[in-house]
């Protein structure tokens, strides 16, 4: 274990950091300063390395400079960084479109409109279903995370410091719960559950929300800040049913699922719903700046330029990057290794639980697994998940937690078996100093975390 004597350079950052950098765009867990990297291993600015558990936010499914995305940006860094797709036309956007209209869901004609981040794409979805259908509500759930542009924040009921003093929001959007079994708010059970959170939408459309006017549902397949919850299949197909009898669009993000990440290529195709429109971020490019919608090819037509337009995005160096991104998850059979390597961790934190109880429910799909941590009661304990996540800063690993108890276990795709068991391995032994109480206050100090 590393005590911070090991980090003097990271920690002189850090403090520099603090007095040019605004904190609204960081949520720290440790003081962790990141210089260099290889698929699954990060080095930090002491030359100290870890096993990556967060793949930079689920952004790096390739890895941290795969050499086949690093060589796809240098060959078109030399002839062409960006020139604007607004005005002209350039070669890797379109290659880049059809190889998206291709390996997303849907056996429908589909078009691309490309910006620079999930928020934006989210917001961009949110621009054609109103254009499309013309009409103007927007269906979004509670404990969601889309995006922090107003748009994206509109759709999102994750955080009270995203919302405080940025008021008001966009209007025409409307939250429901989230089908989270494990707290439903209904007071049900698997066994005796009716799809109550459904009929509370189905309610609200005989009440004050015609259906008729609602243009989209903003769905995401895994609740990912929610704590990685995954829905019951058969509530999503019923979600998907009651849009299309009410002409309303099925919008997926797959901004933090997509490219491989759940065992699929896309983690609605889990439950066999073919959506309008797909978010698409983060892991795109791997690293690059670059977001993207596929979506019905009508549903693109129905917004004339220039409705969403970005002097930037769809850059070539970008397009390029995901180009290379898509080659390496299809020839690496990554989304295969994510569903195999996934069941493996999953199956070693359910065995570890024995022998350490504040190990609660594990879940998920794939390569993106939630680990919650309990006290003695069994409930949620932030302390203990910001101390274990420390500690495992200190031993060696990435790891960071959602809301106030889940361990966010999302490493990159291309992570081998060997790197994925030492860095439970290091998990194991943080739970057992957390336990065993030495792990300090300090990490308290350090970790403000994802609130």
């Amino acid at each position: 274990m590393r005590g911070l004597e090991a980090f003097p350079r990271s920690l002189a950052l850090v403090e520099r950091d603090g007095k040019v950098l605004s904190g609204c765009a960081r949520s720290p867990y440790y003081p962790l300063v990141v210089r260099s990297g290889r698929g699954a291993v990060v080095i930090d600015a002491d030359g100290n390395d870890y096993i990556d558990f967060s793949a930079g936010a689920a952004s790096l499914n390739t890895g941290v400079c795969h050499p086949r995305v690093v060589e796809a940006i240098t060959d078109q860094a030399r002839s062409l960084l960006c020139y604007t797709i607004g005005y002209m036309y350039e070669e890797a956007s379109v290659e880049l479109g059809e190889r998206l209209c291709a390996v997303t869901p849907g056996t429908f004609p589909k078009k691309v409109a490309y910006g620079l981040s999930g928020s934006d794409a989210v917001d961009g979805a949110v621009k054609f279903a109103r254009a499309f259908t013309g009409r103007s509500e927007i269906i979004a759930f509670r404990t969601a995370y889309h995006g922090s542009s107003y748009g994206a924040l509109s759709a999102s009921a994750i955080s009270l410091n995203m919302r405080r003093r940025l008021g008001p929001m966009v209007p025409g959007f409307h939250l429901f719960h989230y089908p989270i079994c494990a707290r439903c708010p209904f007071g049900r059970r698997e066994d005796n559950c009716d799809l109550e959170c459904l009929k509370d939408i189905e309610e609200a459309f005989g009440l004050y929300l015609p259906p008729e006017e609602v243009a989209a549902v903003l769905f995401e397949p895994i609740a990912g800040d929610a704590g990685l919850m995954v829905p019951p299949a058969r509530y999503v197909r019923a979600l998907a049913d009651l849009c299309r009898r009410e002409g309303i669009l099925f919008v997926s993000d797959e901004v933090q699922q997509g490219f491989g990440r759940t065992g699929r290529w896309f983690a609605i195709e889990h439950f066999a719903v073919e959506p309008d429109i797909v978010v698409l971020g983060k892991a795109i490019a791997s690293g690059m700046p670059l977001s993207a919608l596929v979506m019905r090819s009508e549903i693109a037509d129905a917004l004339p330029d220039p409705g969403h337009i970005f002097t930037l995005a769809g850059g070539a160096v970008s397009c390029r990057a995901a180009l290379a991104t898509l080659d390496v998850i299809d020839e690496e059979n990554l989304v295969e290794t994510s569903e195999r390597l996934g069941k493996v961790i999953q199956d070693r934190l359910k065995a570890m639980k024995e022998d350490l109880p504040l190990l609660g429910d594990c879940r998920g799909l794939g390569l993106t697994i939630g680990q919650e941590i309990v006290d003695g009661d069994g409930k949620p304990d932030r302390d203990a998940c910001a101390k274990v996540c420390f500690r495992c800063w200190q031993g060696g690993l990435i790891l960071t937690f959602l809301g106030d108890n889940v361990l966010r276990i999302q490493p990159p795709l291309v992570i081998t078996d060997e790197e994925a068991l030492r860095g439970l391995e290091i998990l194991r032994l943080a739970l057992e100093d957390y336990r065993a109480g030495s792990i300090g206050d300090e990490a308290l100090r350090f970790a403000r975390g994802w609130s």
